[in-house]
């Protein structure tokens, strides 16, 4: 156990029974009343926001987690298995842990993976992927007006909006948090 004093913007601590990520984490000493810390923490399960006051002398269990770098293998049923660079040693991860983003990740991608007594809970998306289309509809001669977008599929799968110079076999930069077309990428 820890004293409240000893978390930081980051932290995860062991929160009524469950896992939470401290966002924000401030030192309030308000006129001559006791000083305080106030903590706003998001639950890693649920994504749900908690705030709470600590007082300076109350018990907080941090967690200990362990962030690693892992390549993306293959998928197995709801799970990405993913194999530790160094160690070669190869976990089962929940897809749910990487959000919407999972539809972006192609084999060999190298993701960041946090543990915390051997169960995964969380897990990161490089902030963008070079992907190659696989599928889009021929540009339109004369069709040029600015911003004009059409659907695209790229080789994982995943339909996004590119602009009409984009084609068949092209590579091109998706942004994996929004989805959205960064830039055409030379091969």
């Amino acid at each position: 156990m820890s004293k409240a004093s000893e978390i930081r913007n980051g932290s995860i601590l062991r929160f009524n029974g469950e896992l939470a990520q401290v966002e924000e984490f401030i030192h309030r000493t308000p006129g001559n009343l006791r000083a305080f810390y106030q903590a706003r923490m998001r639950n890693i399960k649920t994504g749900k926001l908690i705030e709470y006051r600590f007082r300076t002398d109350e018990e907080v269990e941090i967690a200990r987690v362990e962030t690693n770098d892992y390549q993306y293998l293959y998928d197995e049923g709801n799970d990405l298995v993913v194999m530790d660079n160094n160690t070669y040693d190869q976990f089962n991860v929940p897809k749910t842990l990487f959000g919407n983003a999972v539809k972006f990740l192609k084999e060999g991608t190298n993701v960041i993976v946090a543990f915390e007594s051997g169960e995964p809970i969380m897990g990161q998306m490089p902030n963008s992927v070079e992907l190659e289309i696989t599928y889009t509809e021929p540009a339109v001669k004369g069709d040029t007006s600015s911003g004009a977008m059409k659907k695209a599929t790229v080789e994982t799968g995943a339909e996004i909006n590119v602009p009409l110079f984009i084609n068949l076999g092209d590579m091109v930069k998706v942004d994996t948090t929004t989805g959205n077309y960064v830039e055409r990428v030379k091969k």
